[in-house]
């Protein structure tokens, strides 16, 4: 009997040694997860279904997407933008409060964690897109207020209470040009200009930011208006800062602005964003170029795709081909910081699409989808 213990001995040190390798295992595999190279980008949402708020997820560097947190609930935050320095999140509430106006809201970014700071006036009712710049002044297009709104980020993070208001008049020729309705707010590439995108009125507006005054000043000439029923929403610059492009929401097209050294804007030329043989209903939304300024995307609802430009040396843009955006409502996409990807945020069916993209020719390749409630702005 005394053999008992010896076998005893062995399948205890065998047992030992197995549960060795597989925690070993568990770690190994667990340590090259938590390595893996990502970068989190925050979602904001339209919260009338399933969703609570801003959410977080991460994009992995072979174009994986994953890890959804709700960061913070609060009111239909469409759209994000981050602080100069990136410590603070700002958000704007497309809603009409009791006062007749949305709000925006200033938070604290930490590991896990948006912690609130304020909340303050946007100057206009459904507030849909927020700026900053490096001085920290704050600009928020009011689609429905018709004006932009000017605030400023303390250093703490705190919001000031509201500055000054520029409200847009006028209308255009298209049943959603009734009248004024901002849809975004630009800084120029110098950052000495404030660009305000009407779509309503159908103008760019031009303003300065008086650092004394702490007040919008319009600029001498005034507007730049695009074609007739275009309705312009949003808009990029060229990294050589000699063009921007205008994205028209109603009738799909782009439209390519020159900038000379005064930071005057000339329209030049316009190109269409849908194959020639879409004939079916289509509204434009988003509109980025790459940081080499070498191609420019564009996203279509209706024909729920993203279009690809190649930008030519004289700036003109000539048509690669269109990527399926994989769902319904592409309204926001962006680029990862390093160029590699591009993610579409479909609002209507809700999930949110990773494309690698070729850098040497502009394409994109399908890579991940994530389910994400309602989302409608993408920032990394």
């Amino acid at each position: 009997m005394k053999f008992i213990p010896v076998i005893l001995v062995i399948l205890l040190v065998t047992g030992c040694k197995q549960n060795t390798k597989e925690n070993k295992s568990a770690e190994s595999m667990e340590t090259a997860e938590t390595s893996t190279p990502k970068i989190d980008f925050f979602v904001g949402t339209y919260t009338g279904g399933e969703s609570k708020g801003i959410y977080k997820y991460a994009l992995h560097a072979d174009g994986k997407l994953s890890n959804e947190k709700l960061m913070v609930e609060t009111e239909n935050p469409s759209f994000l933008a981050f602080s100069a320095d990136k410590k603070y999140l700002l958000a704007v509430n497309e809603i009409k409060n009791e006062e007749g106006v949305g709000t925006v809201e200033s938070y604290m970014v930490g590991k896990d964690t948006l912690k609130l700071i304020n909340r303050s006036s946007s100057g206009g009712a459904h507030p849909c897109f927020v700026a900053v710049n490096e001085e920290g002044f704050v600009l928020t297009a009011n689609y429905t207020g018709g004006n932009v709104g000017l605030l400023q980020l303390e250093d703490n993070g705190s919001l000031s209470d509201l500055l000054d208001v520029h409200q847009h008049e006028g209308k255009g020729t298209h049943k959603r040009q009734d009248g004024p309705h901002a849809h975004s707010v630009w800084l120029s590439p110098t950052e000495n200009d404030v660009v305000e995108v009407d779509l309503g009125t159908n103008q760019l507006w031009f303003s300065t930011i008086d650092n004394k005054t702490k007040k919008l000043q319009p600029k001498e000439v005034k507007t730049l208006s695009m074609a007739d029923g275009a309705g312009p929403r949003h808009m990029t610059f060229h990294p050589n800062r000699s063009r921007g492009y205008v994205f028209n929401e109603l009738n799909s097209t782009i439209t390519i602005v020159t900038i000379d050294d005064d930071e005057n804007y000339t329209s030049e030329t316009t190109v269409s964003t849908l194959p020639d043989n879409f004939t079916e209903e289509n509204t434009g939304a988003d509109i980025h170029i790459s940081s080499d300024g070498k191609f420019l995307y564009a996203s279509n609802r209706g024909h729920n795709s993203i279009a690809i430009f190649k930008v030519d040396e004289n700036g003109s843009l000539s048509i690669v081909g269109y990527e399926s955006g994989r769902g319904e409502g592409p309204r926001n996409f962006s680029l990862s910081p390093n160029g590699d990807f591009l993610l579409v945020a479909n609002q209507y069916t809700e999930n949110i699409i990773s494309f690698k993209r070729d850098v040497e020719s502009g394409l994109l390749t399908y890579v991940d989808e994530i389910k994400v409630p309602t989302p409608v702005c993408i920032l990394f």
